[in-house]
């Protein structure tokens, strides 16, 4: 995983906890991340075989560093990133940030993207003033006041919100998708010399994900519950917030135009042309064709 155990990792919970994965063949150790670029590394030295991690990360490391790593299935078909606020700080749309204080976490992809997000809306960096902290603070430092807006995923919604109505205030979230951000962002990801010595074994973790990823979508009550069986220090309501903030990065207009997992060609390029732009990288330094490989799909795989 590329970060800690949660709700929105249920699917892998599913697979283990409720014996998709065994009745695929596959023994799985689950090892926790603290983000994309430690998840890639340890699929580029073979300390793990397939993970999950941000396809523009992946993107970045291929051009810089030869990462030889591909994506097998997109998972978050949407990006996560969001500003949080709350009602009463005088931020109703993007245009409103202008002039603000903002809080990020030290090491979230959405520092790289923030700039875009920006510049899509007529602003720029020097129309905010940014400051980094710890990601559990954030939350509250908005709500105690100390911020005007964080910076944070889709799949906090649930817990942000439902903090800042303990303290008696009103949520706003405003989602980069919604402002110009298009774009792939968490995939399932391998090892090349996983996917060259292990086809097989690839392909039937990919059938026995999916088929836990429409079970999250279908039991979500149980999907959470799956996560604290595996979990019991999570609480099910913890872990039902963060699965339904993600099933909206899951299953959403894109999933239903291209199909569950899928990584559209024209999307795919979109994608590239944003980690570019947001990386300081040529855009012709990379054929995003190169960092996926589609036939350890079901329907692609012989």
């Amino acid at each position: 995983m590329d970060w800690l155990p949660g709700g929105d990792k249920a699917a892998i919970f599913v697979c283990l906890e409720r014996g998709f994965c065994e009745e695929a063949g596959l023994e799985v150790r689950l090892e926790s991340g603290r983000g994309s670029s430690e998840s890639l590394t340890k699929l580029a030295t073979g300390s793990s075989d397939i993970g999950n991690a941000d396809i523009g990360a992946l993107m970045a490391a291929r051009v810089t560093e030869d990462l030889q790593v591909t994506a097998v299935m997109s998972y978050y078909s949407e990006g996560p990133h969001a500003f949080f606020t709350l009602k009463g700080n005088g931020i109703e749309s993007f245009a409103d940030v202008k002039g603000k204080n903002l809080v990020t976490s030290p090491f979230t992809s959405s520092n790289v993207y923030l700039p875009l997000v920006l510049n899509d809306n007529g602003l720029s960096m020097d129309d905010v003033t940014l400051t980094k902290s710890d990601p559990g603070a954030l939350n509250p430092m908005l709500v105690t006041g100390q911020t005007d807006a964080v910076i944070s995923w889709i799949t906090d919604v649930t817990r942000y919100t439902q903090q800042a109505k303990d303290a008696g205030r009103e949520m706003i979230i405003l989602p980069w998708a919604e402002a110009g951000l298009v774009m792939y962002s968490g995939s399932i990801v391998a090892s090349n010399k996983f996917l060259e010595e292990r086809p097989d074994v690839a392909r039937r973790f990919i059938a026995a994900l999916l088929k836990s990823v429409e079970y999250m979508r279908e039991n979500p009550e149980d999907a959470a519950k799956a996560v604290t069986d595996a979990v019991p220090e999570m609480d099910h309501a913890t872990a039902m917030g963060s699965l339904n903030d993600a099933l909206g990065l899951i299953f959403n207009e894109v999933t239903e135009r291209d199909g569950l997992g899928a990584l559209e060609p024209g999307r795919l390029q979109a994608t590239w042309e944003r980690v570019a732009a947001a990386q300081g990288l040529e855009q012709d330094a990379l054929d995003p064709e190169d960092v996926v490989d589609r036939s350890f799909m079901p329907e692609n795989g012989s």
